[in-house]
């Protein structure tokens, strides 16, 4: 579908509308899950008829496709901004990157695109449509841009402290912890961090890497 088939479409008042429709579809899959967003309650949250809905997005499918990429390019455009600012005077670059992702991860596209992740579990056509999103965010975004934050190589050693300081981090935004939550959280992001420091420093007399 492009602009010669659909010419409305690509005027500056159908773009606009079409980013409300994708602004509201990003909200309410954070807020009240993929499921439960249906296309007639997004549609509402865009103030749009059930017509209007249509004429941009004829089917569950087209909507989810565009939600993907809209809601992907809201993470990089975040994750860059993250990512260009210099860490503070005498803070530890991995520990400010640690610190950025983990508030990263509590912003409204990252917390969509968790709950899509989830969803796609049993959902065949939304976990095909994330695969590309999912792609990029690994490899533009997270291996090129945390590894500038964290000021580390591109060696195995350094791709496994990135993986480990991204991947429990999505872990503990995702977990439920039912006492006690932020001096838990506080304590598990401290070991994360220290964690990441020795994997970055080669020769470090408490290695974590195996050579």
């Amino acid at each position: 579908m492009d602009a010669r088939t659909y010419p409305a479409k690509a005027t500056p008042k159908s773009l606009r509308t079409r980013a409300r429709i994708l602004d509201a579809a990003m909200r309410l899959f954070a807020e009240v899950g993929y499921h439960a967003a249906t296309n007639a309650m997004i549609a509402d949250a865009a103030r749009l008829t059930r017509g209007a809905m249509l004429y941009h997005f004829a089917s569950r499918e087209e909507l989810v496709e565009a939600a993907v990429a809209h809601i992907e390019l809201e993470r990089a455009r975040l994750f860059e901004e993250a990512g260009s600012r210099p860490h503070p005077p005498g803070v530890d670059a991995a520990e400010h990157a640690i610190d950025a992702y983990w508030a990263l991860l509590h912003e409204l596209p990252f917390v969509a695109f968790a709950e899509l992740e989830a969803a796609a579990r049993t959902d065949p056509m939304l976990r095909e449509r994330l695969a590309a999103a999912q792609s990029a965010f690994d490899h533009a975004q997270v291996g090129a841009r945390f590894g500038a934050m964290v000021q580390a190589g591109a060696d195995p050693r350094f791709q496994t402290s990135r993986d480990l300081g991204r991947f429990l981090l999505e872990g503990l935004a995702k977990g439920a912890m039912t006492y006690d939550e932020a001096a838990r959280r506080e304590r598990l992001l401290a070991v994360v961090k220290r964690a990441v420091r020795i994997l970055n420093r080669k020769g470090d007399g408490q290695d974590l890497w195996a050579e």
